[in-house]
């Protein structure tokens, strides 16, 4: 079909004109019939988003996204692309895509009068049909609809009431396209308001131009519930005018999460090769963000954005790398310990409350990567505050005794594979509690495991656990608590 040329060849061919919103309807209905789905990269949504935009979609009516920061909504906006033909028709060298069959711009209804049926034909693909644009305050009516061009009036001795001094915006450029707007709320109201008739009547006006043009388009608009608040809102009449809402929402179990994370997060492949990363540290960066969307110190209305694990993975492996290079060794396995070096792709992705910000934004990175590791510790081992209070011999007892005799462990961030291996075997009770647990582990399973239990009691309150410089110091309870007293009753002796 992309092989003709000229209008005559078009219409023998049997083509006809059909609006891009049953475009996308029909080929939507063929992919179902075949069991095909262009949202495959969007996980989580299979039973509640998908279906939903889909009824939208054959309805053919315009759609908003309404959800958090990082619930992939400009994602999905942009897989709606598949669901147009791979080439569409336009008139050659027009401005606004023209259908050949059924020209709305001056130039295309002019050329067609002078060529007929040897008007020239220019096809267009699926991926030029495609546009996007970020609502802020600045965005102009004429940045969208357009403005009239007193240059092009002046050049071509045109007068004002002639259309050809029309310099058409983003909105007439995408006739038959795909439109987007990104963060809705954003775009003040008397912009807005300039959609009033585009989304309803499909017409348009420019600086009050006598002009009708029936443009064709599918909007698809994206928000923030925090921006109706914070930043603006959506007047009321637009909004009714906006055929479906449809809700997004964060991934609803970890393996979910974990799948979006794997999809997005960009890893070298030379750390991919080098560094093995266990599950249980992936399970615990997804359980950062599950913390996070529960906790009291962070802002739900803002959200935690997906993107919090996807940089936590990929520091999760520079952190391992960079250790790497220090130490040495040609290969690695990623550390409990070097979850600390992801806490900066955590800071800057939560939004505090009033108390978060007194905590300070280290400090609850810090406290949700300690619950994380509470919650995931007793879904592998016995409950520490439990078995100490059971009747039943305490598995942790050998461990809490070696510490409680004066023992001190310190776990570096460089230490090298040996390093790390003999600093772990020195704690008696720790191997053997790892393989009463987990009888059939690899070797460096086994040790992230050793290290994971000390993270675990320390998180209990069964150990203590100090930050140096460059890792971290485990001792038992006690003797920490008579150093804080012993620092505090110096300062008194001072003053």
């Amino acid at each position: 079909m992309n092989k003709i040329k000229t209008l005559g060849e078009l219409k023998k061919s049997g083509y006809k004109p059909k609006s891009v919103k049953h475009e996308m309807r029909d080929n939507l209905i063929s992919m179902l019939k075949e069991g095909k789905n262009v949202f495959t990269e969007i996980k989580g949504y299979d039973d509640t988003v998908i279906p939903q935009l889909q009824t939208a979609i054959l309805s053919r009516h315009n759609i908003i996204l309404l959800g958090l920061r990082g619930q992939a909504k400009t994602r999905i906006a942009r897989m709606m692309l598949h669901l147009l033909d791979e080439y569409m028709p336009i008139v050659e060298g027009s401005e606004i895509n023209d259908d050949p069959l059924q020209p709305i711009s001056y130039y295309a209804r002019k050329l067609i009068e002078e060529k007929d049926d040897d008007t020239p034909i220019h096809w267009v693909h699926r991926d030029e049909r495609y546009t996007e644009k970020l609502a802020t305050p600045d965005v102009s009516i004429a940045d969208l609809v357009g403005d009239i061009d007193p240059i092009k009036a002046a050049s071509l001795k045109l007068n004002y009431n002639d259309e050809r001094v029309i310099h058409y915006g983003l909105i007439p450029r995408s006739h038959r396209c795909i439109f987007v707007i990104n963060e809705l709320p954003d775009l003040q109201a008397r912009i807005q308001v300039s959609l009033f008739n585009i989304l309803q009547e499909g017409d348009m006006q420019i600086r009050g131009f006598k002009l009708r043009l029936p443009l064709d388009i599918q909007f698809v608009f994206t928000a923030n519930p925090e921006d109706y608040t914070n930043r603006g809102s959506i007047v009321t009449p637009l909004k009714d005018r906006i055929d479906s809402q449809i809700l997004t929402h964060y991934p609803k179990t970890t393996d979910i999460s974990k799948a979006i994370t794997s999809q997005e997060a960009h890893v070298m492949p030379n750390q991919s090769q080098d560094i093995i990363v266990n599950e249980l540290l992936l399970d615990l960066i997804e359980q950062v963000s599950f913390e996070a969307r529960a906790s009291e110190l962070v802002d739900q209305k803002s959200g935690v954005s997906a993107r919090l694990t996807i940089s936590a993975l990929e520091n999760l492996y520079s952190a391992a790398e960079r250790r790497m290079l220090l130490s040495k060794d040609k290969k690695t396995e990623a550390r409990i310990a070097d979850l600390f070096g992801v806490l900066p792709s955590i800071t800057g992705k939560v939004e505090l409350v009033y108390e978060g910000e007194l905590e300070g934004a280290s400090n609850v990175a810090q406290t949700l990567l300690g619950k994380a590791i509470r919650t995931l510790f007793v879904d592998k081992f016995p409950n520490p505050e439990k078995a100490k209070k059971s009747k039943k011999p305490n598995p942790y007892a050998e461990v809490l005794n070696w510490f409680n005799d004066g023992y001190v462990i310190s776990l570096l961030n460089i230490a090298s594979n040996r390093g790390y291996e003999e600093e772990l075997n020195k704690v008696e009770g720790l191997s053997a509690l790892v393989d009463t647990t987990f009888p059939k582990l690899a070797k460096a399973d086994k040790l992230l495991m050793m290290e994971f239990v000390l993270h675990g009691l320390s998180e209990f309150s069964q150990l203590s656990k100090h930050p140096l410089q460059s890792g971290f110091e485990f001792k038992d309870l006690m003797s920490s608590m008579f150093d804080v007293r012993a620092g505090r009753a110096g300062d008194m002796d001072e003053n």
